[in-house]
């Protein structure tokens, strides 16, 4: 049984790493479970502290992942449309791949901000380089913690 939970923790971190980058899986909390499901069998046991704080730091990242999108839009001087458009960019490049991916949002943002304000390309521009700053912020986040669920699954095994 130990085996079976070690493969289904290896495969949950595993997804939490590629959920760091695709926006319909929950990245960091797939890495946490597998920690937790490691932590059940007879490779590693971790103590209470260390489960609930690599829980609380996957609740802040998950928070942080939707808020600063949003906060680099509008630290940019984006408004509402450049932030619906960001999202929307981001799930329409899923289908493009990774560079879809990476320039769904920005694209996303600049129409939005265009759309609503079409006299002010510049402040489409400046809208779109937030969304794109903010993707890379929180993508950036969610993987380094991904990294760290992986680093410690591995080290569990060996």
């Amino acid at each position: 049984m130990d085996i079976a939970f070690a493969i289904l923790a290896g495969l949950l971190v595993l997804a939490g790493l590629v959920g760091s980058i695709l926006p319909f899986l929950p990245g960091p909390p797939l890495g946490w479970l597998g920690l937790l499901t490691i932590h059940f069998t007879v490779y590693e046991t971790y103590s209470t502290t260390f489960l609930a704080v690599t829980f609380g730091v996957m609740v802040v990242i998950t928070l942080l992942d939707y808020l600063i999108p949003i906060w680099g839009t509008k630290k940019f001087g984006g408004s509402r449309a450049g932030v619906w458009g960001s999202t929307i960019g981001l799930v329409v490049g899923l289908f493009f791949g990774p560079v879809g991916i990476i320039a769904g949002p920005f694209v996303g943002a600049f129409l939005g901000e265009f759309i609503v304000n079409r006299s002010e390309y510049r402040v489409a521009m400046r809208s779109a380089a937030g969304a794109f700053v903010g993707f890379l912020l929180g993508t950036g986040l969610k993987l380094a913690y991904c990294g760290m669920a992986i680093y410690y699954f591995v080290k569990a095994l060996f």
